[in-house]
C-alpha cells in the first residue's frame, strides 16, 4: 500500500512539475520576446532618426543647387526629402510613443526646427523662383538655415545617443534573459529527467516486488493445495472405511436377519446399503473418478 501511495503522489508530482515548467517556460518565452521588441523598436527610432537628418540634408542639398544654376533639376532631392519627412517624423513619433516625457519633447523640438528648417528653404527657393537670386544668397548668408540645421543635428545626436544606450540596455537584457531561460531549462529539465528516472525506478521496484509477492502466493497456494489434498485422501478414506463398514452390516444384517426383519426394517437395510453405496461413488467422483459418475445416475434412474 505504502508503494502504491508513493507510486501515486510521485506522479502526481511529476505531472505538477511538467504543468510550473511549462508556465516558467512561457514566461521565459515572452519576457525574451518583450526584451527583443525593445531591442527592435530602437534600433528603429535610430533608423527613424537619421531619415529625418538625411531628409532634411537631400532638401538643403536640393535647395543649393537650385539656387546656384536655377535649374529645376536640382529640385527633385528637395522634392523627394519634403515628401518623405512627414512620414519619417510620424514613424518617430511612434517609435517614441512609450518612451519618456523627455524624449517625447526633444522630438517635438526637432520636428519644429525641421519645420523652421523648412520655411527658410522655401522662402529661398521661392526667391529665386521669383528672379530674386541676390535677395536667395542673402537669405541663405545670414546662416539662419545653418542655425537650424546645427541645431537640428545636435538633438538628433543626442536622440540617437540616448536610443544607442536603451538599445545597449535592452541587448543586454535579452542576452540576459535568454542565458537565463538556457539555465532554468537546464535545470528544469534536468528535474523532469531525475522525476521521471525515480518514478521509472520505484514502477520497477514496485513490479519486481509483486513478481516476488505473486511467486510466494503462488507457493504458498499450491502448499495449502497439497495440504488440502492431503486432508481430503486422509477424509476420504475415513469416509470410505465407515461406508463400507455400513455396507457390510447393512448386507450381513440381511443375509443373517433379513427373514427375521419386518418389511420396513428389510427395506431400510436395503436403503442403508445402497445410500453406503452411493455415498461411496460420490466419494469416488469428488476424488477425480469420472467414470463412477455414470455408474451412479444409471443406477438413480432404475430406482426411479
Amino acid at each position: 500500500m505504502s508503494r502504491k501511495i508513493a507510486l501515486r503522489v510521485l506522479a502526481i508530482t511529476l505531472i505538477a512539475f511538467m504543468a510550473l515548467n511549462a508556465y516558467l517556460a512561457i514566461n521565459r518565452l515572452r519576457r525574451i520576446q518583450k526584451s527583443a521588441n525593445l531591442t527592435l523598436e530602437s534600433s528603429s527610432i535610430q533608423a527613424n532618426i537619421s531619415a529625418v537628418v538625411q531628409a532634411l540634408t537631400d532638401m538643403e542639398t536640393g535647395q543649393r543647387g537650385y539656387l546656384l544654376t536655377g535649374s529645376s533639376d536640382y529640385l527633385l532631392p528637395y522634392t523627394v526629402g519634403k515628401n518623405r519627412i512627414g512620414t519619417d517624423f510620424a514613424r518617430l513619433r511612434a517609435g517614441l510613443a512609450n518612451r519618456t516625457e523627455e524624449e517625447r519633447s526633444v522630438e517635438s523640438k526637432l520636428e519644429s526646427l525641421a519645420a523652421s528648417k523648412q520655411a527658410e528653404m522655401d522662402r529661398a527657393i521661392s526667391l529665386r523662383q521669383q528672379g530674386y537670386r541676390l535677395r536667395s544668397f542673402k537669405l541663405v548668408d545670414t546662416n539662419e538655415g545653418k542655425v537650424y540645421m546645427d541645431e537640428i543635428r545636435g538633438i538628433a545626436s543626442s536622440l540617437s545617443v540616448e536610443e544607442s544606450t536603451s538599445f545597449a540596455r535592452f541587448d543586454k537584457e535579452r542576452t540576459s534573459s535568454q542565458n537565463k531561460a538556457l539555465s532554468e531549462t537546464i535545470i528544469a529539465n534536468s528535474c523532469l529527467l531525475l522525476l521521471w528516472v525515480c518514478l521509472f525506478g520505484l514502477a520497477r521496484y514496485h513490479e519486481s516486488l509483486l513478481e516476488k509477492e505473486t511467486d510466494e502466493s503462488r507457493r504458498a497456494l499450491a502448499l495449502r493445495d497439497s495440504q488440502l489434498e492431503k486432508l481430503i485422501s486422509v477424509l476420504s478414506n475415513q469416509i470410505r472405511l465407515k461406508m463400507t463398514e455400513i455396507e457390510a452390516d447393512a448386507r450381513l444384517l440381511l443375509e443373517e436377519y433379513g427373514g427375521f426383519l419386518p418389511r420396513h426394517g428389510h427395506e431400510c437395510a436395503e436403503h442403508l446399503k445402497e445410500t453406503a453405496a452411493q455415498m461411496e461413488r460420490l466419494r469416488q467422483e469428488l476424488l477425480g473418478h469420472p467414470a463412477s459418475t455414470q455408474l451412479m445416475e444409471n443406477q438413480l434412474e432404475q430406482q426411479n
